[in-house]
């Protein structure tokens, strides 16, 4: 038993006059919150959560008060201590909406049971956005508006977290100028409502054929948009878009009956508001898969490409944004960003070339690993004439390198190394294995290799999936 899991046994002691029977610690989720679910022999079970930022609880705990004097179905904060890191709320179990729909689908369509749920959360969303006026976003954390200064927080994410990591190369001006193009846009629309934040399908639990709302504490300020976006493009959700219409439909039919609503006016703003709530999302996955290295984040990737390419090739961004547009492009284009690790079959061999002056790359699966190869103790073609604005895949530059007794050596160690490991994986039905080779300029040797690789790997194991990647070229 560790000290948060007793401090919280005393603090249910203190409430209820009973000891615990047992306590148990919850999965981690995306915060650095910590659950216990505590167990009693003759009353129904506590959740105790200890939270160091005391801020954010002060948040919690406001927002919780309000939305329970305006009805809104949220946990009941049953007590928290003096120093209100620690506090107790009531058990609402285990199903959220996002395990609801995994368990009952296997299609992008929902059936009849789950578009009930979803009206219900709609018909409630308005509610919780009109509770605006009894709200003190004074203590709001850690803004208490999503404005400019939000919106550049988010875009940053996704450009330092996804697309540095992830390796997609982008024009820093050119793609600043584009963020701040689409800023000004969503600034044009009315921002006073209650903005859940993170309102999508893992935060809406399901009790008793109820819905209950959790994990607010980053509500803040903003536009109706956000969290109806945030909702219907949830990645891993994965609805289809003739439902997601419909849903949007019936959420502005409800939401005139209480609010000041232009039809044409939401649906301009929309789609920018769908695009800046993905590109945060995709921001978290690079940070919580790529960075942290928790990798089941790196799943719901395939999911919020697919959303990006659907606003794309249907022409929903109605703003000049040519930079993001192209880099969004080259995501959607990416075999390996756009795969459905959970749909794969048999083994895939990613296979990429790279410079070590931009870094070696991050493996996008699941796994992490493989294998990177250094080229720079080979002869260089580059420092030759005739190759040095040639690639590693042109004649002259293979005619090099294939001359240079150490190319055999190099391809002999590697072929024999990557072999190895394809065998072995092959056996134990592993799905990916990612395999780099760097240069300087990443033009030359690295893409040499990883072309010749590719060929020997597509030669030898006909079954196996083979990815070829150039990252600077």
């Amino acid at each position: 038993m560790n000290f948060h899991s007793q401090s919280l046994l005393d603090l249910a002691f203190r409430y209820i006059g009973c000891h615990c029977t047992d306590i148990e610690a919850l999965p981690p989720s995306g915060s650095q919150r910590c659950y216990f679910r505590m167990t009693f022999e003759n009353r129904e079970n506590i959740i105790g959560v200890y939270n160091h930022d005391i801020r954010e609880n002060e948040v919690f705990f406001h927002l919780t008060e309000v939305f329970a004097q305006r009805n809104i179905r949220v946990p009941t904060l049953l007590a928290f201590d003096e120093s209100r890191c620690y506090y107790l709320l009531n058990d609402l179990g285990n199903e959220t909406l996002y395990t609801f729909l995994m368990q009952r689908r296997k299609t992008e369509q929902l059936d009849e049971e789950s578009i009930a749920y979803y009206k219900k959360i709609l018909t409630a969303l308005p509610q919780l956005q009109m509770a605006y006026q009894d709200i003190d976003f004074n203590l709001a954390y850690p803004r208490h508006t999503f404005d400019r200064q939000s919106m550049q927080w988010d875009l940053n994410y996704f450009k330092y977290y996804f697309l540095k990591l992830a390796n997609v190369f982008f024009d820093e001006q050119l793609l600043e100028n584009d963020f701040q193009t689409l800023i000004a846009f969503l600034q044009e629309v009315d921002q006073r409502y209650f903005l859940f934040r993170d309102f999508q399908s893992r935060n809406i639990m399901l009790y008793q054929k109820e819905i209950f709302f959790i994990d607010y504490q980053g509500g803040r300020k903003g536009a109706l948009h956000y969290d109806l976006a945030s909702l219907l493009y949830d990645a891993k959700a994965n609805i289809s878009p003739k439902i997601r219409d419909e849903l949007l439909e019936f959420y502005l039919d409800v939401a005139s009956e209480t609010m000041p609503l232009n039809r044409a006016d939401f649906i301009k703003h929309y789609y920018a508001f769908v695009l800046i709530r993905i590109l945060q999302a995709m921001g978290a996955y690079g940070f919580r898969g790529y960075y942290e290295r928790k990798s089941h984040f790196l799943l719901s990737i395939p999911y919020a490409v697919r959303n990006i390419a659907y606003l794309l090739e249907n022409d929903l961004l109605k703003i000049d944004i040519p930079e993001l547009e192209r880099v969004l492009t080259h995501i959607t284009n990416s075999a390996e960003l756009s795969t459905f690790p959970s749909e794969q079959q048999g083994l895939t061999v990613s296979v990429s070339s790279f410079s070590y002056k931009r870094g070696i790359p991050h493996d996008v699966s699941v796994n992490g690993g493989g294998f990177v190869f250094d080229c720079r103790a080979l002869p260089n073609p580059g420092r030759e004439k005739r190759c040095r604005e040639l690639i590693g895949k042109d004649n002259h530059v293979i005619r090099y390198l294939d001359r240079c007794s150490e190319t055999e050596k190099f391809k002999k160690h590697v072929y024999g190394l990557v072999d190895a490991s394809v065998d072995n994986y092959i056996e134990r039905n592993f799905t990916h294995l990612s395999v780099n080779f760097g240069c300087t300029g990443g033009r030359h040797r690295s893409v040499y290799f990883a072309e010749s690789m590719a060929q020997h790997l597509l030669e030898k194991y006909p079954d196996v999936s083979v990815i070829v990647k150039h990252l600077n070229i």
